[in-house]
């Protein structure tokens, strides 16, 4: 008899209509459990081929940073015979000033270069106001962050100060790529320069206040003659890292069998072998046996003639002076014109070379001024000797005024106006270097008021051309002034 109300379960089970609706109740539970798990299982699968996409590529750029990475290291590596030969990459100045964005604006034009990492030799110390490669080599974000700005104003000027002990030698030596302009601030040294082909070795005393001269791949030498420390400011034509190689280190670079058959000493390449390079780099100077090494020594001095090409007595040049301080200059002048026959020979040296630089020595008297000015053809260096001031700066961006103090170096861009000022009780006296080897051209704000018409001055200021008339023209230079 057919009986709705009666069926087999699968189990064998009698079911009842509640149970069969709990049947299919069960069936569409289960269909919907299946479809959820699908679209799970698919995403599972996607995921795992994603990861792995991802750790394929993580490995890929893994390799390709290492590959990248030890090619840089080789190519920036240290080298004895030239550490500083290659550059970064061109984006590394971005990096310089995206890591110096806080840093103070005046950090752009000046170095405290006296409390800069100090680079000591056995015979000396170096210390630097300059570009480097590599942001990590700075001592701070200060020192990078002027680095980085005479790098891209392509200064051509690095600064930096040398300090020779007494007895002691900055080794023979020679840069890559610049002229080297320094001043002694004190002491007494012998320098020695040995021309092309060694055909002429020119050797010649110089003293504080005095001013020497290497032309770029010219091998020199700088001894200290005296008992006290030789302190010299070095200006290096350049605004890349500098590139400098001594004599020593391009010795034992060479093969000793290549070494024996240049040289050619008795004992021949056995003689080579019982040279023994020594652990500390030698580029200042002073073995502890100096005395038995050395028996004799003669510091002569060459004929003027070939001297001043090298060498200019700038303690001994004519002073310019102004109510407020005075000038004197070590630099190029056209014909010669108010140059004695010595310091024609100096000037005539310096203009044949390209990238030189013209050098001063700018006094400054308590509470004078170095009035407002710009130089058409050059950037400015300087380095404070003594006294103290304060500099202030119109250019490109606004700075304001900071102060300088004794071992403090000072840039102004080419066509930034600038002025210093004095302010201690003692005179404010700097050296100063400019980027060019040519005859400087400067302008003072009161020669630039002078030489503009009333009529244009007075539209520009909105004031009654007659107004004009009440800045006076003087018959004294008023460059360096007093109130």
């Amino acid at each position: 008899m057919e009986n709705r109300a009666f069926e087999m379960q699968e189990d064998g089970m009698e079911s009842s209509p509640s149970n069969k609706n709990q049947k299919q109740q069960k069936q569409n539970h289960s269909e919907c459990e299946q479809d959820k798990k699908r679209p799970c299982s698919l995403m599972k699968i996607f995921l795992v081929c994603f990861l792995a996409c991802l750790i394929t590529t993580a490995i890929g750029v893994l390799i390709l940073s290492l590959v990248y990475v030890s090619h840089f290291n080789w190519r920036n590596s240290d080298n004895p015979m030239s550490p500083e030969i290659d550059k970064m990459p061109s984006q590394g100045s971005n990096n310089m000033n995206n890591a110096s964005k806080n840093i103070e604006s005046r950090f752009h034009f000046m170095s405290h270069l006296s409390k800069s990492k100090v680079f000591e030799f056995e015979g000396g110390d170096i210390q630097w106001a300059r570009y480097r490669n590599a942001p990590s080599d700075y001592y701070n974000d200060n020192e990078m962050q002027f680095g980085a700005s005479i790098n891209q104003h392509q200064s051509k000027m690095t600064a930096g100060t040398l300090r020779i002990v007494g007895k002691g030698l900055r080794a023979p030596h020679w840069h890559f790529n610049a002229n080297e302009h320094g001043f002694l601030i004190q002491g007494q040294a012998w320098i020695g320069i040995v021309d092309d082909g060694a055909s002429l070795v020119t050797t010649y005393n110089v003293s504080a206040g005095q001013v020497v001269f290497f032309p770029k791949n010219k091998l020199h030498w700088v001894k200290n003659v005296g008992d006290e420390d030789c302190l010299f400011l070095l200006f290096f034509t350049t605004h890349d890292q500098l590139k400098t190689l001594d004599v020593d280190d391009a010795f034992f670079m060479t093969p000793e069998d290549i070494a024996a058959r240049s040289l050619k000493p008795e004992g021949g390449v056995e003689f080579i072998r019982t040279f023994e390079r020594p652990e500390g780099d030698q580029a200042i100077n002073l073995p502890e046996n100096l005395v038995e090494l050395i028996q004799n020594a003669n510091y002569v001095q060459s004929n003027d003639s070939d001297v001043w090409k090298y060498f200019y007595d700038l303690k001994g040049s004519k002073e310019y002076v102004f109510p407020g301080g005075t000038i004197q200059w070590a630099r190029y002048r056209k014909n010669g014109v108010g140059l004695s026959n010595n310091e024609k020979i100096y000037s005539e040296a310096v203009n044949s070379h390209s990238d030189t630089l013209t050098l001063a020595t700018l006094r400054i008297t308590s509470n004078g001024l170095r009035q407002p000015h710009f130089h058409f053809n050059a950037h400015e260096m300087g380095y404070v000797i003594s006294g103290c001031g304060q500099i202030g700066i119109i250019g490109e961006r606004p700075v304001p005024d900071f102060p300088i103090g004794i071992g403090d170096v000072f840039f102004f861009p080419i066509g930034t106006q600038h002025y210093i000022k004095s302010l201690c009780d003692e005179d404010l006296f700097m050296i100063l270097a400019f980027s060019t080897g040519n005859q400087l051209q400067t302008l003072d704000m009161d020669d630039y008021f002078h030489a503009t018409a009333d009529h244009i001055l007075a539209q520009l200021f909105l004031k009654k051309q007659e107004e004009f008339k009440k800045i006076p023209k003087f018959n004294v230079d008023q460059a360096v002034n007093l109130p």
